[in-house]
């Protein structure tokens, strides 16, 4: 090996070691998606399971200080900072600091998608964001070309005049991503949604700002391992695909035990007092 080959600066020393925490952090969430599927047995009862961990770290060197719950099997900490929880993001639904994010990644041209869009996810805000467990944030995460791009600056531009749920639904309906996401079908769908400037809205979806927004959650799905989609994160838990409705309630619901913020967690100070909203 020649001595150029030897000799590496202390910045690049840095920036390798960077690298290296990053890859790891990746590898993790990319061994959560490929591991996640709907055969997986179930995983025991939430109390079972605090249990099991409890007796586990008596005999080892915890030094918790009891403020968290038992951590989750399949939940990363690092995928579990993704969530925005910006009280403003016309892309999300349910409370900024509800106890459990569920973060989806997905695209309009997506038949999966759209069966998760049509059959889990009404039943998931009737039952978890309603009540107040549960957030949901939106990440484009166009695979299928340019028109899954034009439909997801689309959905984008719908959310500034807050109507992006309104235009997710009318493009997930049954058949919708049949007929394409060209412009004119791209205002179609906006005036289905109720978005009240269609001109705006189309100048919107084809500007720098919602290029930019796309390619920012884009990145995001693949800096994570993400092939495919839908793909979900609960609270750090990766979930790959549209799964049976069992699969999301028993991740939401480990995940708002868990949560220190959930009434339910043992280390919440108003455990067995919600507060009702």
């Amino acid at each position: 090996m020649s001595s150029s080959a030897r000799k590496t600066s202390p910045s690049a020393r840095k920036k390798k070691n960077i690298a290296v925490v990053v890859g790891v952090a990746l590898a993790a969430g990319l061994l959560g998606f490929a591991s996640y599927t709907a055969t997986k047995p179930e995983e025991p009862s939430v109390a079972t399971a605090e249990k099991g961990d409890s007796a586990a770290s008596s005999g080892s060197s915890g030094s918790s200080g009891g403020s968290s719950a038992a951590p989750r099997k399949g939940a990363y900490p690092e995928l579990e900072a993704l969530a925005r929880r910006d009280a403003e993001d016309p892309l999300a639904q349910g409370k900024a600091d509800a106890p459990v994010v569920m973060i989806e990644y997905a695209d309009f041209k997506c038949g999966f998608c759209g069966k998760f869009a049509r059959d889990t996810e009404p039943d998931l805000v009737k039952k978890y964001v309603e009540d107040g467990t549960l957030r949901i944030e939106w990440r484009n995460f166009p695979i299928f070309g340019e028109d899954s791009e034009r439909a997801a600056r689309g959905a984008w531009a719908a959310g500034r005049q807050g109507r992006f749920w309104q235009f997710h639904e009318a493009a997930y309906a049954d058949g919708a991503k049949d007929k394409g996401f060209g412009e004119g079908r791209l205002k179609e769908l906006a005036r289905a949604a109720g978005v009240k400037d269609v001109e705006r809205f189309a100048e919107d979806a084809d500007s720098g700002a919602a290029r930019d927004a796309v390619k920012k959650d884009q990145e995001e799905g693949y800096k994570l391992g993400a092939a495919s989609t839908p793909s979900f994160l609960v609270n750090g838990q990766p979930i790959a695909g549209a799964q049976p409705d069992a699969v999301f309630e028993r991740a939401i619901e480990a995940a708002a035990a868990a949560s220190p913020s959930s009434p339910d967690s043992p280390s919440s100070p108003s455990s067995g007092e919600g507060s009702g909203k």
